[in-house]
Formats: structure tokens, sequence, C-alpha cells
């Protein structure tokens, strides 16, 4: 028979809770309130982690949940057990995986959620394995992603589990390190179709909030800020010969570019998540309603939805105008 505890573990709930009131001051616990009933919430090492560290994978420590996106080169803590290891202080994750039965010798990729279950046949030499090369290489930073969960403000796509710059470009942070790039749907539902997208080549740095790229329609420019720091990995070849794709699907096949970031914490910090995302676009829609009630007179009472190329169906407004409002430039 399973237990309450064995369900919360196996549904990977990762909390315990309890019933309190409003005036339990209990610093290990979160309150919560659902359904009119005050809960409080503590995380829970029996829990199973959505992300489990590989050290944890490999069954050297109880529970680790990785908090690095699975970048282990610039993980403290991957380096911390390293130095343990180097010391005499213990076994690596290879050693360890190396010991269990042949048929639970998994890929370093599976073991930290990047693909479905695969052995590894290079007994954990990374270096020497075609595949791991192939994988960093070109199947990562070729594959596009797509958002799980969109919500909408005002007939703008924002996505759930992005992260956004405030000159409207999304950073999407992938498993191993890489931070996936593109234009927000507000901005080319603003500017319309591109006749170009003017994007730099591979090996370029970015400098977080300085110009990386530029759109042009007809004789006008846009030049657009960069959301991160680091250096590109990858540039969306489709995209750069047909510029549209990024105006039917933004946040899929429309991605610009995949970069790798020197530190991704520090870059995450200085972006907005989709639920600062999703207030920030809000406002972004109002200032943009006032701009339109300029030129176009008053809009409905709710402010009603707003369609594709913007700027082309309103030439009253002004290019250099929207984009040193909303781009920053």
């Amino acid at each position: 028979m399973t237990t309450q505890k064995e369900k919360r573990s196996s549904l990977g709930y990762g909390s315990t809770y309890k019933k309190g009131d409003a005036k339990d001051a209990n610093p290990t616990e979160i309150k919560t309130v659902l359904g009119g009933q005050t809960w409080k919430v503590k995380p829970d090492k029996s829990a199973h982690t959505s992300n489990p560290c590989i050290w944890m994978q490999a069954g050297l420590v109880k529970y680790k949940d990785c908090n690095n996106f699975y970048d282990c080169t610039t993980c403290k803590y991957d380096l911390g057990m390293s130095k343990k290891v180097e010391k005499g202080n213990g076994i690596s994750w290879q050693d360890a995986m190396r010991k269990k039965p042949y048929l639970n010798r998994v890929c370093r990729h599976s073991l930290t959620n990047r693909i479905e279950q695969r052995a590894c046949a290079y007994d954990y030499q990374c270096a020497k394995c075609d595949f791991d090369q192939f994988f960093e290489d070109v199947w990562t930073t070729k594959n596009k992603t797509v958002p799980g969960e969109i919500q909408q403000i005002k007939g703008f796509d924002v996505p759930v589990g992005y992260y956004f710059h405030n000159g409207h470009t999304w950073a999407r942070i992938e498993s191993g390190g890489y931070i996936r790039i593109g234009l927000d749907d507000f901005s080319l539902k603003l500017l319309g179709r591109a006749d170009a997208l003017e994007l730099p080549l591979i090996g370029k740095e970015f400098d977080q909030g300085a110009v990386g790229w530029g759109l042009r329609r007809k004789d006008n420019m846009a030049d657009v800020l960069s959301p991160v720091d680091g250096v590109i990995v990858e540039v969306n070849a489709n995209v750069r010969e047909k510029p549209e794709i990024a105006n039917h699907e933004p946040y899929g096949d429309g991605w610009l570019f995949m970069v790798r970031s020197p530190d991704i914490k520090e870059t995450v910090k200085k972006l907005m998540d989709d639920t600062a995302g999703l207030s920030w676009i809000s406002e972004e829609v109002v200032e943009l309603e006032r701009m339109v009630e300029k030129v176009a007179g008053p809009l409905a009472a709710d402010g009603g939805y707003f369609m594709e190329d913007i700027y082309g169906n309103l030439p009253g407004l002004d290019w250099k105008n929207l984009t040193k409002t909303f781009l920053k430039t």
C-alpha cells in the first residue's frame, strides 16, 4: 500500500505541508493560502527533485537539485565535489557510474534530462565520444524550443519559462548553459515583417544592453539591444534568409541566436522572468495605446486587440519614436 508520503514524493511536489494560521512564524516554512485555508509549506529533502544534480544521479549524494541549468563547467558545487575527489575524499560521478550494472550506465546527457535514456558507450570518457561532440556542437544549437504555455496580453503572446529584456528581446536558458535569443511577439507585430534581419556571425561577442543586431524595413532601420552577455555559437540561417519566419513563430522556429554566457546566473538577474514580463508587457501596451490614439483617435473602451503590422497599418506612427520608446535605441 502506498503511503501519502510516497505519493507526494513520486509526484514530485517537493514539499511537506500542514494547516496553520496567520500567526505561525517558522522561518523555514513558506506561508500560502489555498481555498481560504492558510497552509505552511516546507522544502522536503525526501521528495524527488525535478532537476537532479548529476552527482545525485550517480548516487553519491542523497539530495541535490541542479541550480545551474546543468552547466557543470561553471558550477561551484561540481567544482567543489571535484576538488574533494582530487584530495582522495571520495570518487567522481564517472567512477560511481562505472560501478553500476551495464544497463544502468546511461549517457551524461540522460542524467541531466537533456535526452531520453541512452547508454554510455565510451565508459564516461566524454572527450572521446562522437555523440557527445555532435550533441553539444550541432544538435543542441540547431534545434528549436517551443514554449509549453503562452499567455496573451491584448493580442501579444508572452511565453511561460522565458526571460525578457526591456528592449523587447527574449532569452531562454537551455540545459547545458546555452541561451537561445529572439525578438518578442510585441516588437515583431509592432514593426511588421522585416525585409532583412541583419544578424552578426558566429563568434561575435554580445554585451548586454549594447546594440547586437538590426531589423530593416524599406528605408527604416531598427537597432536591437542584446539581452545577454556572451559569444554567439549558432545563428539561425533560415531566419537570415526568410525573416518572416520570426513573425510567424517568434518563440519557436523564429529564434535568432544561440549564445554561450560566462555567467548565466548573473545574466538572468538582469532579465525579467515571465511573471514580471507579463506586467511589463501590460505597461508597454498602455503606452502603445496612448501613441495609437494620437494618430488614430480614441480606441474602444477595452482597448481591443492588436493585430499584425501595427506600423504598416498606422503610417502616422513615427518609426524612430517607436524604436526609441520600445526597443530603447
